[in-house]
């Protein structure tokens, strides 16, 4: 009897437990109905269908609809016909809501970048700093350009601040197309809000190194700088590289500096240039990034590539110059341009382009600061607002082909000196 007993508990131990699994089992295939339902919803709410029609955001479907708008008009070429551009394929609120003609103080200053997917991480960390309107150009080539159209929309989907100010541009080869990403259900697999963007982006993080696009395809950086340029009607501009992160406060400071000295029409604001070791956090202030500075845990931008390009910004002069007190922003020195210097700077809407003929590495930005020059701008830098780059610039991290893009677009910075000649007839400055 007291066998039998022992096999009574047994049984009901066995049968509890086998209920408790079978439970497990029930409960492990509810969640996962529901989350594929979830995911469903998710994309019909992301792309049209019955669910969303349900629970539609009106507001959400117009972006849709201007998503499905701008890629419908099949993009523009650029000047040289190699590259389509798709001006504007996403706007934010900031600009879909902008009345011609009408300038609020949002309005004044917007900072303009170029990137490829594999650096659009970035955006993240420089929106948060900068918190105002931005406009973004991004190249993309082959399978990247459906990936970059359906992240970027997908962005401005789960991303309010993002909605709020982030302009999207998408350039890309003249004999590709970007088409709505309805049917890229892989692309969207797991995406539930901001963060879970991001994280997607960053597996295309370091896919390859910068200039290095598969299929040999040049990187039009100065087509992208003025992609973005143009996609912004503020008076001022800030055109800087998405790796790059402007200091603290920037735009209020500039704002509230304009309206206690009204700039000249030829003044451009330099921002002196600094990279950073990795492992640093950016500085948000002149008192931290002097205090990093002094330590050389922070140091002049391209001073182991390319000291020459930088030194005429005068940093040590920049670093011991006396900031009156904190939050007020104002011209510290004004300097003429000197060959090969190539600064960052804030300018008005008006200045001139970039010239598109140079594509991949070298003297893209100092033919645009010798035009500057030519013209007869002058170059004011500014007390204490700066720009960081994440990361020292060292010797054997480029691509292969550096020097030799380096060379070639050297004999085209000649060539394109000669033309200033006959842009600027009048014009006694030399590059």
């Amino acid at each position: 009897m007291h066998l039998s007993k022992k096999c009574s508990v047994f049984k009901v131990v066995l049968s509890a437990l086998l209920i408790v699994a079978l439970l497990q089992l029930i409960y492990l295939s509810f969640l996962s109905r529901f989350h594929g339902k979830q995911q469903r919803y998710r994309y019909s709410e992301l792309f049209g269908g019955s669910a969303a029609k349900k629970n539609a955001h009106p507001e959400k479907n117009t972006r849709k609809e201007r998503l499905r708008y701008s890629l419908s008009t099949g993009g523009i070429f650029d000047n040289s016909g190699q590259y389509r551009v798709y001006k504007n394929l996403i706007k934010s609120d900031f600009t879909t809501n902008q009345k011609p003609g009408s300038h609020s103080n949002s309005d004044i200053l917007t900072l303009a970048t170029h990137t490829t997917i594999n650096n659009l991480h970035h955006l993240e960390s420089l929106l948060e700093r900068w918190q105002n309107p931005f406009s973004v150009a991004i190249f993309a080539h082959g399978e990247d350009v459906k990936f970059a159209t359906a992240l970027v929309y997908a962005l401005s989907f789960f991303c309010p601040q993002i909605q709020a100010l982030v302009d999207f541009h998408l350039v890309c080869l003249s004999g590709e197309t970007a088409s709505f990403p309805e049917q890229d259900r892989e692309h969207f697999a797991g995406l539930e809000d901001c963060a879970s963007v991001f994280s997607r982006l960053e597996t295309h993080r370091d896919k390859y190194q910068n200039y290095a696009i598969s299929g040999n395809i040049s990187y039009p950086n100065n087509l992208l700088r003025n992609v973005a340029r143009g996609g912004t009607e503020s008076s001022y501009i800030l055109v800087i590289d998405i790796d790059m992160m402007p200091s603290a406060d920037l735009h209020q400071q500039f704002l509230a500096m304009i309206l206690r000295r009204p700039p000249a029409a030829d003044e451009v604001f330099v921002l002196p240039a600094f990279e950073i070791r990795h492992a640093r956090k950016i500085p948000a202030t002149k008192a931290e990034l002097v205090q990093l500075y002094q330590v050389g845990e922070v140091r002049p931008f391209y001073e182991e590539l390319c000291p020459r390009c930088q030194a005429p910004t005068n940093y040590s002069q920049w670093v011991n110059s006396h900031v009156r007190e904190t939050g007020t922003l104002e011209v510290a020195y004004t300097l003429s341009w000197v060959d090969p210097w190539e600064p960052f700077y804030i300018g008005p809407r008006t200045v001139p382009l970039y010239d598109e003929n140079f594509k991949q590495y070298g003297f893209n930005r100092i033919s645009q600061a010798c035009e500057l020059h030519v013209a007869g701008y002058r170059f004011s830098v500014l007390s204490s607002a700066f720009v960081v780059h994440r990361g020292f610039k060292i010797q054997g991290e480029f691509h292969a082909k550096k020097e030799e893009e380096n060379k070639q677009n050297r004999v085209l910075f000649r060539s394109f000196k000669e033309g200033l000649k006959t842009k600027y007839p009048s014009s006694t400055r030399r590059c």
